[in-house]
């Protein structure tokens, strides 16, 4: 009986590492089978050091679709990711599954960058093809970082810190994107993070600023409103555009305190404004995927005590594709407590009408690039005309961004559009230069206050 008992223990040890090696799902090894296998190549390499590489595979959005079809869903993807790339990995190469819906490399006859992107490019393809849940067919992308050994480390820890930030700018470059770590990119993501880090400080510090840019009526040229818009000047970085630290903001997931703090400002700067001046304000996509936007949005109205009748907030046609359940049930809400919602950048997405047809908006924005070939280019105009048109018929208000010039704004008041922004009748000002503005430009404003 004893000697029974000895002769499984090796057997039962052995099962034993197979299973600290293997991902339960897939079958796939591990992430401890991936360092093994780096760590004997790099042993094996240490005396002639031949480059080897190292990569990492993320699936784009694959949490929302897990969300909507369900784990064994999510489940059944990952096997079929699984199987695929299995079937397509070169001989002598390894492929492991890490945490969720990141997946591994190790490629012992990858030397440098080209090779590298060349089986990123390989395997980009294999995973673009539909996945079949039985019911219903699915696609995905994937994003990918690749690091070689050893200039981009020589212990395996290192090597995959540098594809994990090789991967984490793919990702911010968007879906489907393949990076190669380098000096140059490492450097890029230093400057990144010491960026959110400022930015976070400025945020904490009540640093960012909200500047308005007015909205006027086109035929009499009188103000009915101002967007809000973010500024923010550092002590050393200098003046930081929008265009970078926003996004930075929601791609590093701190966007909801960003934008209650301009929110606040904004409600607050407008509280000294005529009663018939409504605030615009952006929405980021971040916000239209939480549940908990609406709710938190009228909270800070009602502590700074504004009118939500008086608030007006952009959305863009991208933003409401990213999750459209959640959104409609924002919109909703909001729209319920006298919010009103306007369709900003109309026209430069890719299926406008349809968003017109599945929501209800009270505003659509012609963005600026139609608005500054009106003059110009044919095609440009008849697009105008036919937004006006269209937003005529579905009773939907219409302002034409980006006018820079007498010409533009004539052209657009005689095509019947009703309201317009742009540098022509103002550049954003911070709070006190724009009640400044509207003693200047607003003939009502000392009558509010002696009514008030």
């Amino acid at each position: 009986m004893k000697s029974a008992e000895i002769s499984l223990a090796p057997a039962s040890q052995n099962e034993l590492q197979a299973m600290a090696y293997t991902d339960p799902l897939t079958g796939l090894g591990n992430r401890y089978r991936m360092r093994d296998r780096a760590r004997v190549l790099s042993v094996e390499r240490a005396s002639d050091p031949a480059p080897f590489t190292i990569g990492i595979a993320n699936l784009d959005s694959f949490k929302p679709i897990n969300d909507l079809f369900g784990v064994e869903a999510g489940d059944e993807i990952l096997c079929q990711v699984a199987h695929r790339l299995k079937a397509c990995i070169p001989d002598g190469a390894t492929v492991t599954r890490h945490d969720g819906d990141e997946f591994a490399f190790v490629l012992p006859l990858v030397f440098e960058r080209v090779g590298a992107e060349k089986f990123g490019q390989m395997i980009r393809e294999v995973l673009s093809a539909p996945y079949d849940l039985g019911d219903r067919n699915v696609r995905l992308s994937a994003s990918f970082g690749f690091a070689i050994y050893p200039f981009a480390g020589e212990e395996f820890e290192d090597l995959l810190k540098s594809a994990e930030t090789a991967l984490y700018r793919s990702k911010r470059r968007g879906r489907g994107q393949i990076t190669v770590y380098s000096k140059e990119i490492a450097q890029e993501m230093k400057r990144a993070t010491q960026l959110e880090q400022a930015l976070r400080n400025a945020i904490i510090s009540n640093a960012i600023d909200v500047h308005f840019q007015p909205i006027v009526s086109l035929a009499n040229n009188l103000i009915v409103g101002f967007e809000a818009l973010a500024r923010w000047n550092d002590a050393d970085l200098g003046f930081v555009s929008p265009a970078v630290f926003v996004p930075l903001a929601e791609e590093r997931g701190f966007i909801d305190a960003l934008s209650e703090t301009l929110l606040r400002k904004a409600a607050e700067a407008a509280l000294s404004w005529p009663r018939e001046l409504f605030l615009s304000f952006n929405l980021s996509s971040a916000q239209l995927m939480d549940p908990g936007t609406s709710s938190s949005i009228l909270a800070i109205l009602g502590r700074v005590g504004f009118d939500p009748h008086r608030l007006e907030l952009e959305i863009t046609e991208t933003a409401v594709m990213s999750s459209a359940d959640t959104a409609h049930r924002i919109i909703a809400d909001l729209r319920a407590a006298g919010v009103r919602i306007s369709l900003d950048d109309f026209g430069t997405g890719q299926s406008s009408l349809g968003r017109l047809r599945d929501f209800i908006f009270d505003k659509v924005k012609i963005d600026r690039a139609f608005v500054s070939r009106i003059n110009s280019d044919r095609a440009s105009e008849h697009i105008v005309k036919a937004i006006l048109a269209m937003c005529e018929g579905l009773d939907l208000q219409v302002v034409a961004e980006g006018i820079e010039d007498y010409a533009e704004a004539a052209k657009l008041r005689s095509l019947g559009c009703a309201m317009g922004q742009g540098y022509y009748y103002g550049k954003p000002a911070d709070s006190v230069a724009t009640l400044r503005y509207l003693h200047e430009n607003h003939y009502e404003l000392s009558g509010e206050r002696e009514s008030a």
